[in-house]
């Protein structure tokens, strides 16, 4: 324990931390007066950078990695709830949730939302969506991948988040240069990565052709809060910005709202909020992925166009608690800017113009979300340097401001070569 342990006539909120989609002070904010914060700790290097801050404020527990060992210790708390924003800690919670009691995912649907073939085959078994879907386990079953999958493809880890490891295939050539690439990056389950069907996105949409839907599931049933518009994604797959209300054509949000629903029913998710990822093709929507956890930064959309604290809403779940909202539908547009990290490592050294972006009018919040200095990976997934956020009257005013703030930053890194330069975000997307 962090703090000396005394009687307590409080209830008692656990988190399981590590980096997720919500930073603790967020959802601390989201989760106060509810009960006493208790962080349930696993063993990680970000954990250890966060301890003073999650000791300042609430109390930590460790987490041994033993199930019966932490069960024990967590029963001990008697915890009111138990919850997490993390993706990487959701069968930990469900662990504990399941043997406490308590409202959560159950471990089935754990497998389903965190394993992406058996997220896959219990849609297309239940009729939900069907999608050419592989795993493989060596780089000498690549050949599985054209004759069982089709060209192009997707290919990615086995569990994974933030487009990380995720990689396109277009001929048997490419595939074969890119097994090491793709086996060393799926670090997270060992060697085994699913080769999936490419969807083919419509050409007709003014912005990304793929939204995500964010759904509260609970005693009440689920609710789609709100489908969620994309910026076009930089190559190969990483978030550029999303925005409320999405800019769809009429009766294609009421399709993604029930596939989404009937996608979620098929995996028995029924408690917390979730983040589905639903392409837009020109046969209709079909699934990315489902999420069983708030979607990264979706809070802040939900703080701003919707005037509530998700983070909140996450916690009022866990507790069991019956939370009734109905879907957003804002009048103005409200956008969260990302401004993403080089795909070539470097070392982070300085932002430019970040008074000029708070200065813009319609801006709400600018975040720094990678500390200068510190040195970036590269690859394909999403390194966020800073987010912003904001509103327009309309689409048309959003993208304004969104052009304006990407016009206005300017970032500085030194790459292994030597070389120090300065790039923008429309540089940084390419």
């Amino acid at each position: 324990m962090s703090k000396t342990s005394k009687a307590r006539t409080r209830r008692t909120i656990a988190v399981v931390y590590d980096k997720g989609a919500v930073a603790p002070a967020q959802f601390a904010a989201g989760l106060s007066g509810l009960g006493e914060l208790l962080f349930l700790l696993p063993d990680s290097a970000h954990n250890e950078e966060m301890l003073p801050l999650l000791e300042h404020v609430g109390r930590t527990l460790r987490l041994t990695g033993d199930p019966e060992t932490d069960i024990a210790r967590v029963r001990a708390e008697d915890p009111a709830a138990v919850l997490t924003f993390a993706e990487s800690q959701l069968g930990t919670t469900s662990a504990l949730t399941t043997a406490l009691g308590l409202p959560g995912h159950s471990p089935e649907t754990v497998l389903m939302l965190t394993d992406k073939a058996r997220q896959r085959a219990r849609l297309a078994e239940t009729g939900v969506d069907r999608v050419r879907s592989i795993t493989l386990t060596s780089p000498g079953e690549w050949a599985r991948v054209a004759a069982e999958v089709g060209l192009p493809a997707i290919v990615k880890p086995l569990q994974g988040e933030g487009s990380r490891g995720v990689f396109v295939v277009t001929d048997p050539d490419e595939v074969r240069r890119m097994v090491a690439d793709v086996f060393v990056t799926a670090d997270a389950t060992g060697t085994t990565v699913v080769a999936e069907e490419f969807l083919q996105g419509r050409t007709d949409l003014d912005f990304a052709d793929y939204v995500s839907v964010e759904s509260l599931c609970g005693p009440q049933g689920v609710t789609h809060l709100a489908v969620t518009g994309k910026f076009p994604m930089a190559p190969p797959f990483r978030e550029t910005g999303y925005f409320w209300p999405p800019a769809l054509p009429d009766g294609l949000e009421d399709e993604i709202r029930a596939l989404t629903g009937d996608a979620l029913r098929a995996l028995g998710v029924t408690t917390g909020i979730t983040h589905t990822e639903v392409k837009l093709t020109p046969e209709g929507p079909r699934i990315i992925e489902i999420n069983g956890r708030i979607g990264g930064h979706i809070h802040l959309l939900g703080r701003n166009a919707g005037d509530v604290d998700l983070a909140r809403v996450a916690g009022l779940l866990a507790l069991g608690e019956q939370v009734r909202l109905a879907p957003f539908h804002p009048e103005r547009a409200h956008f969260v800017f990302i401004g993403l990290g080089p795909v070539e490592p470097a070392r982070f050294l300085a932002v430019h113009g970040e008074d000029d972006v708070r200065a813009l009018d319609g801006v709400d919040g600018y975040r720094g979300f990678t500390r200068i200095g510190e040195d970036l990976p590269g690859g394909v997934n999403t390194q966020i340097l800073n987010l912003v956020w904001g509103s327009g009257a309309d689409h048309a005013e959003m993208v304004a401001l969104y052009d304006k703030t990407r016009s206005a930053l300017s970032y500085d890194f030194a790459f292994p070569d030597g070389t120090t330069r300065t790039l923008t975000p429309a540089e940084l997307m390419r």
